[in-house]
């Protein structure tokens, strides 16, 4: 019955459509959607406490750079839900998107995309070749993740791996800002991947449970082909696996390059359980990540960790760095040992 109703909603909306005008074209580049550049920050944390750089140059490093993300993240956001708008149409609210409710000119939808990311891609090129680079590298990941015949969004689990590539990315755009003469470290980035696959999959688990349980699996499979390839355990598994191997990245590199970062650390596992925690509420705010600043507790969890490893950046600790010698307990040692 549900898939039936919904059906006839998709059929009315295609009957009913208007003429989109200016302002709706400017609604594809989701301006409201700038909050996910938060993960720009902890690069620019990071690369002023572990290289020092000169502040000289950096306010309007930080400004430009800022500009290009959110340039190119618009050009990404225009190409998916343009390419997206039959699928959407089988969602229970994305039905409502522009692409879907409104009759656009395909010609000015790709006008409007080249213009945004010519726009971001000529401004990165300012800011010097790695930081252009890397911004390609943006541009492309939202192809690879939109356009046929890659289209990675369709398939289970690489659909989770290659969206969440993001976070590292947005993390070298705001280390570059901050110290364009080096790139952050690979078990930075491994960490900060395997970090924004968590939440790309706890938001896949949302979906999954919310959607499946309103209007059915096959409803689910319209919207998303990749769902097909899921299973609600499937994807619990999946978020335990990311959480560990984030973990595990993240432990690398506090060791290697920080060790007062490992006081951090179960303020961090206590960030990734409250996400998990959220994201098996019904409507939860892991399915729209930008309202996740709604959430009061995930805010204030946030807030804590993120106050601990600023504190923690600038607080050096020479006692930490025993935690990183080989060291063995003798057998005589212990308490109680040749009575």
């Amino acid at each position: 019955m549900s898939t039936e109703i919904t059906g006839s909603k998709i059929k009315a909306a295609a009957l009913d459509r208007k003429t989109a005008r200016l302002r709706d074209y400017l609604s594809l580049a989701r301006f409201d959607h700038a909050t996910k550049h938060v993960f720009v920050i902890p690069g620019l944390i990071l690369a002023y406490a572990l290289r020092e750089p000169s502040l000289l140059d950096a306010p309007p490093r930080i400004v430009i750079g800022f500009v290009v993300a959110i340039a190119i993240a618009s050009a990404n956001y225009i190409i998916n839900e343009w390419l997206d708008r039959e699928f959407d149409a089988h969602h229970p609210s994305k039905h409502h998107r522009t692409a879907v409710s409104l009759q656009l000119s395909p010609a000015l939808v790709y006008v409007q995309y080249a213009i945004f990311a010519v726009f971001g891609l000529a401004l990165a090129a300012t800011l010097g070749s790695a930081f252009f680079t890397v911004s390609v590298v943006f541009l492309a990941s939202g192809l690879l993740y939109n356009v046929r015949p890659l289209r990675s969004k369709d398939r289970p689990f690489l659909d989770v791996i290659s969206e969440s590539v993001n976070n590292p990315i947005r993390l070298t755009l705001g280390w570059l800002m901050m110290d364009p003469a080096s790139m952050p470290p690979a078990s930075l980035l491994l960490a900060y991947w395997a970090g924004g696959a968590f939440l790309m999959g706890s938001k896949r688990l949302s979906e999954y449970r919310d959607i499946t349980a309103l209007v059915g699996l096959e409803t689910l499979t319209r919207y998303r082909k990749s769902f097909a390839g899921y299973t609600a355990e499937s994807l619990v598994v999946s978020c335990l696996v990311y959480a560990m191997l984030s973990s595990f990245f993240l432990g690398v590199f506090l060791i290697k390059y920080r060790v007062e970062y490992i006081l951090a650390f179960p303020f961090i596992a206590g960030l990734f359980g409250c996400y998990l925690w959220l994201s098996m509420l019904r409507d939860s705010i892991a399915q729209r990540p930008e309202r996740m600043f709604r959430s009061r507790r995930l805010m204030t969890t946030l807030a804590i960790t993120v106050g601990v490893l600023l504190a923690l950046s600038f607080v050096d600790l020479p006692s930490l760095t025993s935690l990183t010698n080989r060291s063995f307990t003798p057998v005589d040692m212990l308490p109680g040992h040749g009575k």
